[in-house]
């Protein structure tokens, strides 16, 4: 079993490496589809939020990695990894992942099917995973100013959505259930664009506006550190979740400076700092910040 595991573990840090060579960042995965890495903050008495700050590894989708050094650090961390994730909402592809489930009992093809006739789409010819129980992810891209939630249901019975902050099992992962496997023809094709109708369905409604501005207190101070906190290939989705976290929360227009502030420090430029977060906040429903 042991010679078993580590063959696996072997797989899957080849697969992931090859996944990151494509643009995806990746983590390792145990057994049961969870991160392999437990969270370095479990014993904490009184835990403080924390995505990766810290400079430790355990902090799920936020340890998602391009960087074949980081990829290659992290499986050493987690030997009994037999999988690895996807991190979605990342660019350059900004993944959406639309996980088409049978243990529910529903026929979730057939429900996808009634909503692209019922709003005029169709799915596009793009990578298609199955799972062992015989269920399909099917991957499409997003545009980068869009932050598509996960959900479970939502959309529609049996059709579960992987978006920001959340991951795929990718193809040649080894579970407690059997291996997950590219669909014949699509292994090399690059993930197509999500439709227009469909994208609508799985942006969240824009917030009503909030009558006054609070002041940003420790929520304004934990979404600046989360945008500092940012690796290379984070920057821009790190600030754009972060401006619309805050916009949502009535504090964008007293944040956008301190968040404008930690991009840079990051590397990224003002004038793309200001256009994200400006992109934040006419998703979110509110005025951009002159």
């Amino acid at each position: 079993m042991a010679t078993t595991d580590r063959q696996a573990t072997t797989l899957a840090l080849a697969h992931a490496l090859s996944a990151a060579e494509r643009g995806l960042a990746v983590i390792p995965l145990s057994r049961t589809k969870l991160p392999a890495l437990r969270s370095p903050h479990r014993d904490d008495p009184d835990p403080a939020p924390c995505h990766g700050a810290c400079g430790r590894f355990g902090h799920g989708v936020y340890d998602a990695s391009t960087d074949p050094a980081r990829i290659r650090r992290l499986f050493a961390a987690a030997p009994w990894a037999t999988g690895y994730g996807i991190a979605c909402g990342l660019p350059p592809y900004h993944l959406i992942g639309v996980d088409l489930d049978t243990k529910s009992g529903t026929d979730s093809s057939a429900a996808l099917r009634e909503l692209a006739l019922r709003h005029l789409f169709t799915i596009p010819e793009t990578v298609v995973v199955l799972t062992p129980s015989g269920g399909r992810h099917l991957w499409l891209t997003g545009p980068p100013d869009a932050v598509v939630p996960n959900s479970a249901g939502r959309l529609a019975p049996g059709i579960d959505i992987r978006g920001a902050g959340g991951y795929l099992v990718g193809p040649g992962s080894r579970t407690d259930h059997g291996v997950y496997a590219a669909a014949p023809g699509t292994a090399q094709l690059a993930p197509a664009p999500c439709p227009p109708s469909l994208l609508r369905l799985l942006l969240p409604p824009p917030r009503p506006r909030h009558a006054a501005s609070p002041a940003p207190g420790d929520h304004g101070r934990g979404l600046v550190q989360f945008v500092l906190s940012a690796h290379e290939g984070q920057r821009n989705t790190r600030l754009f979740w972060a401006a619309c976290r805050a916009y949502e929360n009535g504090i964008g227009a007293a944040l956008a400076a301190p968040l404008t502030e930690a991009a840079l420090h990051t590397g990224l430029s003002e004038r793309e700092a200001r256009a994200t977060i400006a992109s934040a906040a006419r998703m979110t429903g509110h005025r951009p910040a002159c």
